[in-house]
């Protein structure tokens, strides 16, 4: 895979033994297994949403990893959440990285929370764990939990997006010394290409993937992304009570982007946060949800990136990776 005469070989493909430095992110609600697979069967890495993978989908969570493993022979990653991960959610999350390592996945991204529990079992079998990071705070106690690297989520991102540009970002996060890779506002070859200049390792896409032929996302979700600008993306802290990064339809105009003041003086309570959070969470996951499956005739509610202004079609994974790869320092 990573021979002499590729030119997208570095220290991020070595680890994680694939072709091109490039990621399908996880996905809440659009993550299904085939286009995971598209990801890593053309030469990139596509991560495993389990929420999507078992709510969304349907499947029970082995029986989905090995059905991904029957599409593509090549490595793929699983996404830990781990914000508050006690209780129940902390036993299922438990028990799907269990399974992720007997099915012998070997890349786990987390975010949200403490990842060192995740690292003590990936370690076990010389598992890769990266971390999430908006700042070089959150990075450098992820680190000190002994991640392997990080997806630098920066203010173009879609969903959970950060506050500080890509550079910004780099300039804040690399002085660590691990593996950085660059998530939000990539979409096509010059911001590919644009991010590896910067110096990250490689990207992390999620809109791009979204508009692809292998996503389970509605037609008018696809069409949304296509016909948006950039300047067509908002922040509203009304789907997890942080800001989420949307793409501005109708549906969001009349809902509004800011919280209620009874959900922001919760959100600002110590032990309150937690529970509004997760109010949050399955309220607005079950509206992503059928958003993402049902498209408009439900509610045009879709969550996207500032990369939607360089995508201007729906077309395969594997003509995406290509067009990202053509002409290598363009």
């Amino acid at each position: 895979m990573n021979g002499p005469d590729n030119p997208y070989t570095n220290t991020f493909t070595r680890l994680l033994d694939i072709e091109s430095p490039i990621i399908c992110g996880a996905m809440y609600p659009c993550s299904n297994p085939e286009l995971v697979a598209a990801a890593s069967e053309a030469g990139g890495i596509g991560i495993v949403q389990p929420i999507s993978l078992t709510y969304v989908y349907g499947h029970d969570y082995r029986a989905g990893l090995r059905y991904i493993r029957s599409l593509t022979g090549k490595p793929i990653g699983v996404n830990m959440l781990v914000e508050g991960s006690s209780g129940t959610y902390r036993k299922r999350l438990e028990e799907w990285m269990d399974i992720s390592l007997e099915e012998g996945v070997r890349f786990f991204v987390t975010a949200l929370g403490n990842p060192r529990w995740v690292v003590d079992k990936a370690i076990q079998v010389g598992g890769i764990v990266f971390h999430d990071a908006t700042n070089a705070t959150h990075a450098k106690k992820a680190l000190d939990n002994g991640v392997n690297g990080f997806i630098c989520v920066n203010n173009r991102a879609g969903g959970h997006a950060g506050d500080l540009t890509p550079q910004a970002l780099y300039d804040e996060i690399s002085p660590l010394g691990m593996p950085t890779i660059c998530a939000g506002g990539v979409g096509d070859r010059h911001t590919f290409h644009e991010a590896l200049k910067i110096g990250y390792l490689g990207v992390q896409m999620g809109t791009r993937f979204i508009a692809s032929k292998e996503s389970a996302a509605h037609d008018d979700y696809k069409n949304a992304i296509i016909e948006s600008k950039a300047a067509d993306i908002v922040l509203t802290d009304r789907i997890s009570g942080v800001p989420v990064s949307v793409i501005n339809t109708p549906y969001i105009k009349r809902l509004g982007l800011k919280a209620g003041w009874l959900a922001r003086q919760l959100l600002k309570g110590r032990w309150t946060k937690h529970w509004m959070r997760a109010f949050y969470a399955i309220m607005s996951g079950m509206k992503l949800k059928k958003a993402s499956l049902w498209g408009s005739g439900y509610r045009d509610f879709f969550q996207a990136g500032k990369s939607v202004g360089t995508i201007d079609n729906v077309t395969s994974v594997a003509d995406i990776m290509n067009e990202l790869r053509d002409d290598h320092g363009s």
